[in-house]
């Protein structure tokens, strides 16, 4: 398996930049991944990108990850707080996942507080607008450094 991740970005995120950017900021999504792809090829990591709104179209991402990825950066959107599939997909996949959030899913409104999927994901990372995502990538490379899964 070569050093390569997937970031997974869930329901909705493709109307970064125009959606609440007072909550989501003005980043557009495609201006997230190119600077993670940026930082991807600083750290010799190979890195793929895939958007759904649609649950099983982030299963089957999921499940062909474990085939070519050393992990996971997930940002779930709405599914976070709903999904027994995806929790279900997670844990089958036997890679590290990372769930990131753009913001503060606790200073959102409460239902936003729970997440199904957190407790099969190695780490979450939330609050900290796109540099969520770098912060997971930072995270995810050190796991696979240390456990020499890439």
């Amino acid at each position: 398996m070569e050093r390569s991740i997937l970031v997974l970005h869930g329901p909705n995120l493709n109307l970064l930049g125009t959606r609440e950017p007072e909550i989501y900021g003005a980043l557009t999504l495609t201006e997230i991944n190119q600077r993670l792809q940026a930082t991807c090829e600083a750290m010799g990591l190979g890195v793929r990108f895939v958007q759904s709104n649609s649950e099983g179209d982030l299963i089957d991402a999921l499940q062909a990850a474990s085939g070519w990825a050393a992990g996971v950066v997930f940002n779930p959107a709405g599914y976070t707080h709903t999904s027994v599939a995806l929790r279900d997909t997670i844990t089958a996949i036997g890679i590290p996942v990372v769930e990131v959030h753009l913001s503060n899913v606790y200073a959102r409104e409460e239902f936003r507080h729970r997440s199904l999927l957190a407790p099969v994901c190695r780490g979450k990372i939330t609050g900290f607008g796109w540099r969520s995502y770098w912060l997971a990538v930072q995270a995810l490379a050190a796991m696979i450094q240390d456990e020499g899964t890439g």
